[in-house]
C-alpha cells in the first residue's frame, strides 16, 4: 500500500471509539457500515437516541437495523429524523408517493440497483440518504445481498497528483442515462433531471471530500475530450468496483432496514437470486446542493 493510502487508512482506523449509551453499534468493517440495536424503530426515537444515531451515521455512512416490525408510516417517521421525505420519481397512481416499492421475481429481466451507483445524482439536489427495508427473503433465506463502497476513502486511495487533477474537473450527470442505456425513452411525464457537479466534491455535514460519479448518470466530464473523459471514469469505476477496502457487504434478512448516505457511499445491489422473489420498500430523502 502506498504512504498516502495507508495514511488515509491509518486515519479511519485510529480514530477513537466514540461511547454510546442508547444504542449499540458494532462495525461491519473498520471503514464501512456498523449494526445498531438496542433500539425499537417502531417507537419515536427519544433525544439521545437520535443524536447517538446521527453521530454513528455521520461516522459510519452505512447503517443496518435487524428484527424491526414497522409499518409504512412508521419507516417514513423513522426517515424524517434525518430531513424531509424525498417523492418517488415516477409514483405509482394511487400509491404512496414517497415509498418505493421493491420487488423482483421469476418474471423481472432486471432489478434496481445491480451495479455500482449512487441514487438520483442527476438531480440539481442529490437525496442525502435512502432507507430500504426488506419484507420478503428468496425462498431459502439468503441472496440479494447489497455492497457499499465508501466515496470518501475512494477518492484518498487515489494518488496526490490524480487527486489535484480530478478537483478542478465538472462532470454531467443525465437522469435519462439509464433508459437509453436500456434501449428505451423516459417517459413524457418524466422531467428529466440533468445538472453539472463537480467530480469531487464535500460532504454538506462532514467536509470531506469524496468522488461523485457513477456510471449509471454520470455523462461525462465537461473539461475532457469523449475519449479522454471516458478512459477516466473508466478508470475511476474500476477503482470503486475493484478495490476491496472500500467495501461492506450487507447480508439481508426479513425485517431489517439499512440506511446509507448517498453521498458517502455507492450500493450494488447484487441479483443472485432468480428465479426467486424478494420485496421491500424504499423510503428517500431530501438532500441539499454539493459543492467542491
Amino acid at each position: 500500500m502506498e504512504d498516502y493510502a495507508l495514511r488515509a487508512v491509518e486515519q479511519l482506523t485510529t480514530r477513537p471509539v466514540e461511547p454510546y449509551e442508547a444504542i449499540t453499534v458494532a462495525p461491519l468493517t473498520p471503514l464501512l457500515g456498523a449494526e445498531v440495536s438496542g433500539i425499537d424503530l417502531a417507537r419515536e426515537l427519544t433525544p439521545q437516541q437520535e443524536k447517538e444515531l446521527k453521530h454513528a451515521f455521520a461516522a459510519h455512512h452505512v447503517l443496518v437495523f435487524r428484527d424491526q416490525d414497522i409499518t409504512p408510516e412508521e419507516h417514513k417517521r423513522f426517515a424524517g429524523v434525518f430531513g424531509d421525505l424525498h417523492p418517488v420519481t415516477l409514483p405509482v397512481e394511487g400509491s404512496d408517493p414517497y415509498i418505493l416499492d421493491i420487488k423482483a421475481g421469476k418474471d423481472s429481466r432486471n432489478v434496481a440497483g445491480n451495479g455500482w451507483h449512487a441514487d438520483g445524482t442527476a438531480d440539481a439536489e442529490p437525496s442525502l440518504g435512502s432507507m430500504l427495508y426488506i419484507t420478503t427473503m428468496p425462498e431459502g433465506g439468503s441472496g440479494g445481498d447489497t455492497l457499499f463502497a465508501n466515496m470518501h476513502l475512494a477518492y484518498e486511495l487515489l494518488s496526490p497528483a490524480l487527486r489535484a487533477f480530478l478537483d478542478g474537473l465538472t462532470a454531467l450527470h443525465d437522469g435519462a442515462l439509464p433508459w437509453t442505456a436500456a434501449g428505451q425513452t423516459p417517459p413524457p411525464e418524466y422531467d428529466v433531471p440533468r445538472t453539472e457537479h463537480p467530480v469531487v466534491v464535500r460532504h454538506p455535514e462532514n467536509g470531506r471530500k469524496l468522488l461523485f460519479v457513477n456510471a449509471p448518470y454520470t455523462s461525462h466530464i465537461t473539461q475532457l475530450s469523449p475519449a479522454e473523459s471516458d478512459a477516466l471514469l473508466g478508470m475511476l469505476y474500476r477503482h470503486i468496483a475493484q478495490t476491496p477496502l472500500l467495501h461492506c457487504r450487507v447480508r439481508w434478512q426479513e425485517r431489517t432496514l439499512v440506511f446509507w448516505d448517498n453521498r458517502s457511499v455507492q450500493h450494488h445491489a447484487v441479483w443472485d437470486y432468480f428465479p426467486l422473489t424478494r420485496e421491500g420498500r424504499r423510503v428517500a430523502i431530501d438532500g441539499t446542493k454539493l459543492d467542491a
